[in-house]
């Protein structure tokens, strides 16, 4: 792999929290970061690459205070997205992100209930529910999600790049399936679950999710 600045950084990221979730100090480590970095950086990927993963990286470090077990949702953010194939049908790529998890963090000698927790905060990214108190499962659905609040240029850049990664479902598959998701988002009794992050962004995701679902489905934008 190459190391460019980028990869430097996201490798010392990667390290620091296998470390503190108990990772045993080996090259392992690192080898096991740079394959997990190269899933990130497939050609295929356009939205779900490296920058999404810092990103994700980035609102769960600044916010790492509001999480029971911080390095834990580190190194889900890291997994949850690691196998992607956007030909996958329901749920199958955070099962097999979640499976991997599980395998390259035990390798690595994490403690076998901090896989497990590991595994299902990636899980929980399928459906992005979170049950009352669950402050590590909220945390990473946050920041998972924060790109829905972003200013409305980045967010219409960041709906384009999904599209590129259903390039091969027609148009008319593509709006129905899309519809679906932003629809299901809109039904979740709230986006962002922690009050700092739910304060600043659950209004301005609304009118975002909001506003893509009517230009996919040519239906005026309603306040529900």
């Amino acid at each position: 792999m190459r190391q460019t600045r980028a990869v430097v950084d996201l490798l010392d990221r990667w390290r620091a929290a296998a470390r503190g979730a108990g990772a045993r100090p080996d090259p392992d480590t690192t080898r096991a970061g740079e394959q997990v970095i190269a899933r990130w950086r497939e050609p295929h990927r356009h939205y779900h690459t490296v920058a999404h993963l810092t990103a994700v990286l980035d609102v769960v470090d600044q916010h790492a205070d509001l999480a029971a077990r911080a390095d834990a949702v580190r190194l889900a953010a890291w997994f949850h997205d690691v196998v992607y194939d956007p030909r996958a049908a329901g749920d199958a790529n955070e099962r097999d992100s979640a499976a991997l998890a599980e395998s390259v963090l035990t390798g690595l000698g994490v403690p076998a209930p901090t896989v497990a927790e590991v595994r299902r905060l990636v899980l929980l990214t399928a459906g992005h529910t979170v049950a009352p108190g669950d402050r590590d499962g909220a945390l990473l659905c946050d920041a998972d999600l924060a790109v829905l609040a972003a200013p409305p240029a980045r967010y219409e850049r960041y709906a384009a790049a999904i599209r590129r990664e259903y390039a091969h479902v027609p148009e008319p598959a593509f709006r129905a399936g899309r519809a679906a998701v932003l629809t299901g988002l809109l039904a979740l009794p709230a986006l962002f679950r922690l009050p700092p992050l739910a304060s600043r962004w659950e209004e301005p995701a609304r009118d975002n999710v909001r506003r893509e679902l009517a230009a996919l489905t040519g239906e005026p934008e309603n306040a529900g």
